[in-house]
């Protein structure tokens, strides 16, 4: 047999392959992303290919959506309700966050008389191990230390499946090419032959995937875009909460958000955001306030911890947990400029509690009022909540879903909540002691300190 060998340059960002290299790649732009490849490709008998009928587009369609369900309420719920039938999911997230872990509970709940685990980086002890600490034991489930397409390929036909894990993706090879696992080929290939028998026999295939130092999924970002789903399962290591999110979703929103917490026996899901991270929040302390969040359609509650304090070293620090440092920077030179506090001898740290990462604009009223309180060290009201995205001119401006959020504070007791004026119209119903509107700052540090 043959080998047929060639080099090519393949493009981390898009996967598009050239024979030359250029610098930049033709089909995405991206500078330097072109990588070289040398491919040697055994000769093979040609398969003949099935042609498909061409079909109009406003013919009548009788295929329907059938959701499979995992009993796992925050899993679901990031899914858009649960697995479809040919599904293909691509879950990643840092070494040790919880990734096997969780798609092990989800194949423990899903309904299914063949579930099949390949691994290609534990052994079948340590995965019965891992099983034994959760309190899984189940027939359905099978596993094997694999790791060569043609192997799985063979399993998937003879077992025909109703889920297929690969853990992980990244170290899957196939015989056919002579590039080591990981590489751009061989996670394209091997990705490819798993999604279209998942396609044409109709399983769930779940892909695991490393991700690089960036926090990018490892291998070609052509990986992405053939699977129908990838998900995100952040957190530290070193933290008690894990959260999972959609970036892509072909079944379902990308805007819900799962919340886990990290126990002996697995993940276990979050049912009350609000009331779980705010569960040791102390009252009438200087530095702290609470914001109401949306993570997709559901809101929570969360506090947001703020220290100042005169700085003993020649350049103040400034410190963030949970939001982006150029916000803090903004908030900051707000609070100078519009409200006079001389901030730019003090060190200044942000935490969000929980070590949640919070990226909506809705937030940043609770941290500047926050960054306020402890300069003055002035604690606020204990039931106030703040509300509202803070402009450069000090302004205080309107929000989206504005009634799911007061309704949520006002269920745990809180008030008044100070949102922007803008806002109030969109709400009715209320209480004036209840809900309070603020134009700016200035006219809401009159109410509060």
């Amino acid at each position: 047999m043959i080998n047929k060998i060639k080099t090519v340059f393949t493009c981390n960002e898009c996967g598009a392959s050239q024979p030359k290299w250029t610098g930049r790649c033709p089909e995405c732009g991206a500078w330097n992303g072109m990588v070289e490849e040398i491919i040697s490709k055994k000769a093979s008998k040609a398969i003949p290919s099935v042609q498909r009928k061409l079909q109009p587009l406003d013919r009548p369609i009788s295929y329907s959506a059938k959701r499979m369900g995992t009993e796992i309420e925050e899993f679901d719920r990031v899914l858009g309700g649960g697995f479809v039938e040919g599904m293909v999911v691509l879950l990643a997230g840092e070494p040790g966050i919880g990734k096997s872990t969780i798609i092990l509970q989800v194949l423990a709940h899903l309904k299914g008389e063949r579930l099949l685990y390949f691994s290609g980086e534990e052994s079948e002890e340590q995965i019965a191990l891992r099983s034994n600490r959760m309190g899984i034991s189940d027939s359905r489930i099978l596993v094997a230390c694999e790791n060569n397409l043609e192997n799985i390929l063979y399993h998937l036909d003879k077992q025909k499946p109703t889920m297929v894990v690969i853990d992980s993706i990244q170290t899957i090879y196939s015989n056919a090419y002579d590039n080591v696992p990981g590489s751009v080929t061989q996670v394209r290939e091997c990705a490819g032959n798993i999604l279209k028998k998942a396609k044409e026999m109709g399983f769930i295939a779940v892909f695991i995937g490393h991700i690089t130092k960036d926090g990018m999924i490892a291998g070609p970002k052509v990986l992405e875009h053939l699977v129908d789903t990838v998900l995100y399962l952040e957190g530290g290591k070193h933290n008690f909460y894990r959260t999972l999110r959609s970036m892509k979703n072909r079944f379902g929103s990308t805007n819900e958000v799962g919340l886990f917490t990290m126990k002996d026996n697995g993940l276990i899901p979050v049912e009350n955001p609000s009331e779980f991270f705010l569960s040791e929040r102390k009252k009438h302390v200087a530095g702290s306030a609470v914001a109401v969040s949306m993570e997709g359609t559901r809101p929570f509650l969360i506090e947001v911890q703020a220290l100042v304090t005169q700085t003993s070293y020649g350049n103040p620090q400034r410190t963030a947990n949970g939001i982006d440092h150029r916000r803090l920077a903004m908030l900051i030179a707000v609070l100078e400029k519009r409200s006079g506090l001389p901030l730019r001898l003090q060190d200044i740290f942000v935490n969000l509690v929980g070590g949640l990462r919070i990226d909506e604009t809705a937030i940043n009223l609770a941290v500047l009022v926050a960054m306020a309180s402890s300069f003055k060290d002035i604690p606020l009201d204990p039931g106030s909540v703040f509300i509202g995205e803070v402009g450069l001119v000090g302004e205080i401006r309107s929000v989206p879903l504005i009634e799911q959020r007061v309704k949520e504070a006002l269920k745990f007791g809180f008030k008044p909540v100070y949102i922007p004026r803008a806002n109030l119209k969109q709400l009715k119903g209320f209480q004036s002691d209840e809900v309070m509107g603020v134009d700016s700052i200035n006219q809401l540090f009159d109410k509060i300190f």
